[in-house]
């Protein structure tokens, strides 16, 4: 395997929970937490069917992986995301101590990562995991822009 097919293979795996969200009526992003290797923390937009604000992908990954470790740290572990995630998800990224973030396609209206500004850039964060965007990033943007194209 090629140092990119782990992130391939993790990036397909949110990909699939992004469908998920789209066929809720979800905004279709997916997001997966990783710790050796191993899928830990699974989760989908589910803001408009929970009446959650909060309920963004990888908030939901965030809490089920703090659930299989039984810590809020998820010290070690890494993060997929189809999307480049918003201010209060980075903020949850770097409460959690995520080693490493990987994003799909950009969000030039509320990215968090370099799109509307760089959060994970501010040397006065008490940590700073690794953000990098761009893996498997036309999939990624395609499925979002079918999903509101069948929505005009």
């Amino acid at each position: 395997m090629t140092a990119e097919g782990p992130d391939l293979s993790f990036m397909r795996e949110a990909l699939d929970l992004a469908s998920e969200a789209a066929a809720a009526g979800e905004v279709p992003v997916g997001a997966v937490v990783v710790k050796d290797g191993e899928i830990i923390g699974r989760g989908y937009n589910k803001p408009i069917t929970t009446s959650d604000p909060t309920a963004h992908a990888e908030i939901i990954a965030l809490r089920d992986a703090a659930r299989a470790l039984g810590n809020y740290r998820l010290t070690g572990c890494e993060l997929y995301v189809t999307l480049e995630p918003c201010a209060m998800c980075v903020g949850a990224m770097v409460h959690a101590r995520l080693a490493r973030v990987v994003y799909g396609a950009t969000d030039p209206k509320t990215g968090a990562c370099g799109s509307i500004v760089d959060l994970p850039g501010l040397a006065t964060f008490n940590h700073h995991g690794r953000f990098e965007g761009g893996i498997l990033a036309d999939e990624c943007s395609g499925v979002l822009k079918r999903f509101f194209a069948e929505r005009r």
